[in-house]
């Protein structure tokens, strides 16, 4: 049975991935450029680098080339969540938003509402490749510094290594996730919403600027009081986002961005499978069991940041720009969940399960700063970007963590009818990480329609933990460096390849059994692509091909029992296709397909030439809404349908999760300022498991939901 290390790193079995979770230009408004702020319309283009969008496409990105440029002109793939996709399909957290992503593979932990959790092409990224405005937004034990979609005005995707720009980052890629921030223009939206599990919401996204346009403020509040599918849960929260833009020239602007935020909600479930967790004869778990959770459970969480954006041009050549955020999570933590069988060899006595009291208490603390140096000029006939930037990050988590396994629950007769009571504290460490880069990208835009783009970093990273029950201190130190290159062609007829080279790592922690140090893991990307946007569309097209392999990955040291060595490798290879924008006045879409080959290609473990979990082989997915006109206008429809292949729960290959498709649908009616709206996941209320354990069970995915809400526009 598990015990209580699996959580010490939250790094090995699958059941401890599950329970652990775990650039910018401030413009002004001027009169002929376009901005679109929830439902607040301004004439013009879509706003640039870090808008909304229009429609289901955006022209410019500056998550992928932080000077910011146009999608097409970035050598990697990348995927964007509009805001109008957003306000179409109102999901309920940020993994939601990303389902039709393709290379995404969203609530992969299933019904789990502690963390925004999924996988990008094919591997789980957990919560460490989420960023927040350019910044690391990235968990640190059970803090996972949740974001709200109601604060969201766009999400990016960059897939693929992106070390260069962002340091310590896996292979696979990372979600920046855009927030809200003022502009000048008056606005204000209200919205009441009620939905499955008697959940209620209200929200309000209000904002102006003063008579001259140098001030523009912005305030978004949202309260919401419900529960999840499950008995014994709480899915509540209060939320409040302020901001405030200082513009006084067209050369200078700061935008100030804070945030509190408080959730009460619930963990996760594995659920004990007859046949393969314990005898088949036991029969199934009585349903009032299996669709419940223990009273003692919850999480907890209070978080807070405060930070800006700023921006200034010395003149059109020079730029300068720095963001910074400090946030703060603290954690109260409890759960109780399925541990395994007490007798796991399956034997006909075989009718108890055991169940373990696992408890968190900390406070965790993240500081960013990136500060970046543009310069552009004039290069053989075209343009060159110069970017040179300076970034430092510390966090920091204290906390305690208890554990207790002696629970015992009958299979013939499950219930949660037992006094649970604190368990021992087993770990009481404060963690701090502290890395530093510096970076170099150059973006070269010739007059031939071709554009290079080349990348280099240096980072160091210095971990520290503080043992408080040992009273001991042990300090890690890595240094990598990493780089990318390249190109994308315009041909002028709307299509742009591209093809690029591109480098990660990750940090490990720990040493061999000769006391030798951990090296970072290392990943590597080619990647080749095609861009096509016919020419007065606005319908976008994208086709990408990569190989990813990680080196350095951790496996079993065959001579040293309960030790690791770092010849592992994994390698993922994979086609992506999207399809998105306005095919008619009134038709808009979003269509995806990805086809993975995920491989562990060596280890020391007996897993080598199998799957990698949660990578399924195939994915597609399609989304479209139809907005009527006539005398039907200001009525829409909108229906989707998301098809994720099977996949593997453990290296092993031994506990397969069948595959499963999924509907959606939104009715939508705007009159006058007024809207109602209904919306609906999982249409068919299928009954899927999103993933499973060898040993444990396997994690329920989302039920159907539904929520209607009423709006209003000022």
């Amino acid at each position: 049975m598990s015990g209580p290390m699996i959580f010490s790193r939250c790094r090995r079995p699958l059941l401890a991935l599950a329970l652990c979770g775990a650039a910018f230009t401030p413009a002004s408004l001027h009169a002929e450029e376009a901005v679109r702020l929830g439902t607040i319309y301004l004439e013009g283009g879509d706003g640039g680098a870090i808008s909304g969008g229009t429609g289901y496409t955006v022209s410019e990105t500056a998550t992928g080339i932080k000077a910011g440029v146009p999608v097409t002109e970035v050598p990697q793939a990348v995927g964007v969540v509009t805001e109008q996709e957003l306000k179409d399909r109102d999901p309920v957290q940020i993994e939601d938003a990303l389902a039709y992503v393709p290379g995404v593979t969203a609530s992969v932990w299933g019904v789990d509402d502690r963390y925004d959790q999924f996988a990008l092409r094919g591997f789980d990224l957990g919560t460490s490749g989420i960023y927040r405005d350019g910044l690391l937004n990235k968990a640190m034990n059970f803090s996972g510094f949740k974001v709200d979609p109601f604060m969201v005005q766009r999400i990016d995707v960059l897939k693929g290594p992106s070390s260069v720009l962002y340091g310590s980052n896996d292979a696979a890629g990372m979600v920046n996730i855009i927030t809200k921030r003022p502009v000048f223009a008056p606005f204000t939206e209200a919205r009441l919403s009620y939905g499955s599990h008697n959940t209620v919401e209200a929200g309000l996204d209000t904002g102006g600027s003063n008579a001259d346009q140098t001030l523009a403020w912005r305030l978004t509040a949202l309260t919401r009081e419900g529960a999840n599918a499950e008995k014994n849960t709480r899915d509540d929260r209060d939320l409040l986002a302020l901001g405030l833009t200082w513009a006084p020239t067209d050369r200078t602007s700061v935008t100030f961005l804070g945030h509190i935020q408080r959730d009460r909600l619930a963990p996760n479930s594995f659920i004990p499978v007859a046949g393969e967790d314990y005898p088949a004869e036991k029969g199934e778990l009585a349903a009032s069991f299996t669709n419940a959770q223990h009273p003692w459970n919850r999480f907890d969480t209070e978080q807070a940041s405060i930070g800006w954006q700023a921006e200034h041009a010395f003149n059109d050549a020079l730029k300068l720009r720095q963001n910074f955020r400090y946030a703060r999570q603290t954690t109260d933590y409890r759960h109780i969940y399925f541990n395994g069988m007490i007798l796991p060899d399956y034997t006909p006595s075989d009718d108890t399960m055991n169940f373990a009291a696992f408890s968190v208490d900390e406070t965790a603390k993240t500081a960013a700063l990136d500060t970046q140096l543009e310069y552009r000029s004039t290069l053989a006939g075209g343009e060159n970007i110069l970017t040179f930037g300076i970034d430092l990050s510390r966090r920091e988590v204290s906390g305690r963590m208890g554990w207790d396994n002696s629970y015992s629950v009958p299979v013939s007769d499950p219930s949660y009818d037992f006094v649970v009571t604190a368990p021992g504290i087993y770990q009481d460490n404060t963690t701090k990480v502290i890395e530093k880069g510096l970076y170099l990208q150059d973006h070269l835009r010739f007059s031939n329609g071709v554009t290079v783009t080349g990348g280099l970093r240096r980072s160091w990273v210095e971990n520290t933990t503080d043992n408080h029950l040992s009273g001991s201190t042990s300090r890690q130190d890595d240094t990598a460096t990493t780089g990318m290159i390249g190109a994308t062609w315009d041909l002028g007829n709307g299509f742009v390849p591209y093809a690029s080279y591109a480098e990660s790592f990750t940090v490990n922690i720990g040493s061999s059994f000769s006391g030798e140090q951990f090296r970072p893991t290392e990943g590597k990307q080619v990647e080749v692509g095609l861009r096509y946007r016919p020419e007065g569309s606005n319908l976008q097209f994208a086709a990408a091909l990569f190989d990813i392999t990680k080196t350095n990955v951790l496996t079993s040291d065959p001579g040293n029992p309960g030790f690791s060595v770092q010849t592992g490798e994994v390698r993922h290879r994979g086609v992506e296709l999207e399809a998105r924008g306005q095919v008619t006045e009134q038709l808009s879409v979003v269509a995806g397909y990805t086809y993975l080959d995920a491989r562990i290609t060596k280890s020391n473990d007996g897993d080598a030439g199998n799957r990698t979990p949660l990578a399924p082989r195939h994915q597609a997915s399609i989304w479209a809404d139809y907005a009527f006109t006539g005398k039907a206008e200001g009525l829409s429809l909108g229906a989707g349908l998301r098809y994720v292949g099977e996949t593997w729960g453990d290296t092993a290959n031994t506990r397969s999760v069948d595959s499963y498709v999924l509907a959606d649908m939104a009715l939508r009616y705007d009159w006058e300022g007024y809207s109602a709206a209904l919306g609906v996941t999982n249409l068919f209320d299928k009954d899927y498991a999103a993933t499973c354990d060898a040993s444990v069970g396997c994690i329920r995915g989302e039920g159907r939901e539904v929520t209607l809400t009423l709006s209003k526009r000022f």
